[in-house]
């Protein structure tokens, strides 16, 4: 593929709920614009941007993948995201190499929550949005009344560049508000505007005029003097209302029998901004980063993939510069120097060889040693650092095992590798139960994951939920005094150690202090006494959680000049925090999380009657724009499960996030089970 300059490059980001058309959107431009000689399909798995096997098996887009396609002297670099919610890393990282949003929208459903979550990221990265409806030919297909609810949800900016002549298998062409044609067909073959349409097309343009005018003072005071305003006015105007903003316009197509496909790419084209035309890139110390191919190199890596055939490959779009193929680059977050091999432009799995990369386009090099995703690439003498990509928390979490011995040294290497290419997964260690624990945006997210590892490293595992980190506690003052006597065969073991044990505010942790007089306890022992309450913490006392949020003061003792030791009394401590603490009421505490659902307004009632089941405290419902946004409190031991819960609750169409909040006590009835089990699972584990 030929290089291109700055000014004639398009980064354009396919974004919306799952199953609108994005991907077939994509092979449509490649097709029409000769880039493929055969168009494929979802169902026959041979589309350019779906080249995963997980994607074949499930019939939508994991990850994201870049198609440029060439047209009119210009290069599009379509980004092709996944519309389901648990991929919702990759349309962040997509969305950040871009310059413009192609919001895509079904003919029929109109927005939907992924069309919520996709408008949200490109209102936080102020990207400029055009919206397709797509799937003009699907039965029901309705423009008018899409065009109606998009207006309902983002107000009168929403304006129709476009109107669908007929629908259905009517759907034969579009009518162009702007340049006052119908184009008919796959080729877009220019005509008058039926007549029938005429009256129609002629109220919307000028509706769409003023749209247009608005967004301008000189073309408003020339429209307000009867003065001529000549197609190309308007154009540029448009071309500079979208780039901020002010005007999002909206065109429709049909990407399976590729109707006004050719007429989207001519306005991207030229109503679309260049990555010149966008506000510059901002690096961490506040220097604004403008796309100059003459500038210093600066490069951001917005994914980071494992290919079977390369090797792992960095996607990078270049900020500044122009970066050559065999040259080395400084990782300015690592502090590292790397060697760029040859650079490529991806094109769906494929990979084209190319000598060089100006300021503003998007391509891939492989086996760096040191990046990963959202790393900066500069120049060692001009340092710059830019901001990292914001991914949300995971919100669904299971416990990892290996299911056979040969996958034991092999699994943390290999998950390790997946998070490398996946930012929406965590992977940690449980420091209280030892499980790992693997997290991800949702139970598809994991389930795909386990079957990556299997695929790619040829590790095996079973999943089961975590236990939940509950944490034990007092809730009134105790206290206990215990002797450690042992006598055996030449020195004995003695040591007697008295505490009190006293709650603490929530989070404030174990402290421990002592209130020893007149050398009862010897200065050289006490330190033993300290590692045999803080080891005994940690492992639990009543049901094997640790304990926190409590004093615990060392009063008074007694030792041997013989027989004591550093053991005897730590193994007295210990034994001394068991009693004291089951003088002291225990009790359990569980992390208490904050949760916020997005759901369709029809929903709301059931999503908070089902909170209400869950122990939730709701803190509020907020209506917006036909979604309800509730908010809330509740304990993580019941929601373990609830992105399958919400998904059957709302129909797949509600979506959540969740964050640590803090401890709170486990009310008596449900902390009892909880000592419970864990009595029994010790008294199974010794029958063994």
């Amino acid at each position: 593929m030929k290089a291109y300059a700055t000014e004639d490059i398009r980064n354009v980001v396919l974004m919306g709920h799952g199953s609108v058309g994005k991907t077939m959107l994509c092979e449509s431009a490649l097709f029409e614009s000769g880039a493929i000689t055969r168009f494929g399909t979802i169902e026959d798995q041979n589309t350019v941007s779906d080249y995963d096997e997980d994607e074949h098996k499930r019939k939508f887009s994991l990850n994201l993948s870049i198609v440029p396609v060439q047209w009119e002297g210009r290069k599009i670099n379509f980004i092709d995201t996944p519309g389901y919610a648990d991929f919702v890393s990759e349309v962040i990282c997509g969305a950040h190499a871009a310059d413009m949003a192609l919001v895509v929208v079904d003919a029929v459903s109109g927005p939907e929550v992924g069309t919520d979550r996709a408008w949200q990221i490109a209102e936080r990265l102020k990207l400029p949005r055009m919206i397709v409806v797509n799937r003009m030919d699907r039965e029901n297909a309705n423009f008018e009344h899409v065009l109606e609810q998009l207006r309902r949800r983002w107000g009168p900016k929403v304006t129709p560049l476009q109107v669908p002549i007929g629908a259905h298998t009517t759907f034969e062409g579009v009518v162009d508000l702007l340049h006052g044609k119908a184009y008919f067909g796959e080729q877009a073959e220019e005509r008058e505007i039926p007549e029938s349409f005429r009256a129609e097309a002629d109220q919307l343009r000028s509706q769409l005029i003023e749209a247009i005018v608005e967004t301008d003072e000189d073309l408003m005071a020339k429209y307000f003097a009867d003065e001529e305003l000549t197609e190309d006015d308007l154009r540029k105007v448009l071309h500079g209302g979208l780039d901020h903003g002010l005007i999002i316009p909206v065109v429709c197509t049909s990407a399976v029998r590729q109707i006004g496909v050719r007429t989207l790419l001519h306005n991207i084209v030229f109503s679309g901004p260049s990555p010149l035309e966008r506000d510059p890139y901002v690096a961490e110390d506040g220097k604004e980063l403008a796309a100059n191919p003459a500038g210093s190199p600066v490069a951001m890596v917005f994914k980071t993939a494992a290919d079977p055939y390369v090797g792992r490959l960095t996607y990078l779009r270049v900020i500044s510069g122009t970066i050559k193929s065999d040259t080395h680059l400084w990782n300015a977050n690592k502090g590292a120097d790397e060697r760029l091999g040859t650079l490529y432009v991806q094109r769906g799995k494929d990979q084209d060889p190319v000598p060089e990369l100006a300021a503003g386009d998007i391509g891939a090099v492989a086996k760096l040693a040191h990046t990963s995703t959202g790393d900066t690439l500069t120049s060692k003498e001009a340092q710059v650092t830019l901001p990292p990509i914001q991914f949300p928390n995971p919100v669904h979490s299971m416990a990892v095992r290996p299911a056979s011995k040969a996958s034991v040294d092999k699994l943390g290497p290999s998950l390790q590798r997946l998070v490398e290419e996946d930012p929406g997964l965590r992977v940690s260690r449980d420091e209280s139960s030892g499980e790992i624990i693997l997290a991800g945006l949702g139970d598809a997210h994991l389930d795909v994951t386990i079957e990556r590892l299997k695929r790619k490293f040829n590790v095996e595992v079973d999943l089961s939920v975590p236990r939940v980190p509950y944490r034990e506690t007092v809730v009134k003052k105790g206290g206990a005094d215990y002797t450690h006597k042992k006598q055996t065969g030449g020195h004995g073991q003695y040591a007697r150690v008295a505490i009190n044990i006293q709650p603490r505010e929530r989070g404030a942790g174990l402290q421990f202090t002592q209130q020893v007089v007149g050398g009862a306890v010897p200065k050289e022992f006490i330190p033993a006494v300290e590692k045999g309450i803080v080891e005994a913490a940690r492992e639990g006392v009543v049901a094997g959680y640790e304990l926190t949020d409590c004093e615990v003061i060392l009063v008074d003792g007694k030792h041997h000049p013989v027989d004591s030791s550093e053991m005897a009394f730590k193994l007295a401590a210990s034994q001394a925090l068991k009693e004291a603490v089951a003088n002291a009421g225990p009790t359990l505490l569980e992390p208490i999380m904050t949760i916020r659902v997005q759901a369709p307004e029809e929903f709301a009632g059931d999503v908070v009657s089902d909170l209400n089941t869950k122990r939730a405290k709701i803190h509020g419902i907020n209506p917006d724009g036909g979604m309800s946004h509730v908010e809330a409190e509740v304990p993580l031991a019941e929601i373990q499960r609830y992105a399958s819960d919400l998904r059957s609750i709302t129909q797949g169409r509600g979506g959540f996030e969740l964050e640590f909040d803090h401890y709170g006590e486990v009310p008596g009835q449900l902390a009892q089970k909880v000592i419970a089990d864990h009595k029994k699972a010790l008294e199974d584990a010794h029958a063994h």
